[in-house]
């Protein structure tokens, strides 16, 4: 089982901001959704691209490279030219700690 990662402390990511973190060698970004944290591999699954950089509107972001969009909340593709999810991490807070983990290999 993978270690959890500590992002931030719970204040320090404000709803609507964003942090991408390194969770054993994927990078992961960690969203604030009005309140609530969700974690998203930071890889278009369409062309290898990052994710950040592009236009985040409500619980979805657009690849800022080709326009692919996925759900934030489940990593699920919405839009093409992507036609594969983006992995989706487990998230906890713990003691006002933002943690996060890579489940994939467990």
């Amino acid at each position: 089982m993978s270690d959890w990662i500590t992002v931030a402390k719970a204040g320090e990511l404000a709803p609507g901001s964003h942090r991408v973190v390194d969770v054993d060698g994927a990078s992961v970004v960690v969203f604030n959704l009005g309140g609530e944290y969700y974690a998203i591999e930071d890889v278009c699954t369409h062309d290898g691209g990052q994710l950040t950089g592009g236009i985040v509107d409500g619980d979805q972001i657009e690849c800022p490279r080709h326009g692919a969009r996925f759900c934030i909340k489940t990593g699920a593709v919405l839009a093409p030219p992507a036609y594969e999810p983006v992995a989706k991490f487990p998230m906890r807070v713990e003691n006002g700690v933002i943690q996060v983990r890579d489940d994939r290999w467990d």
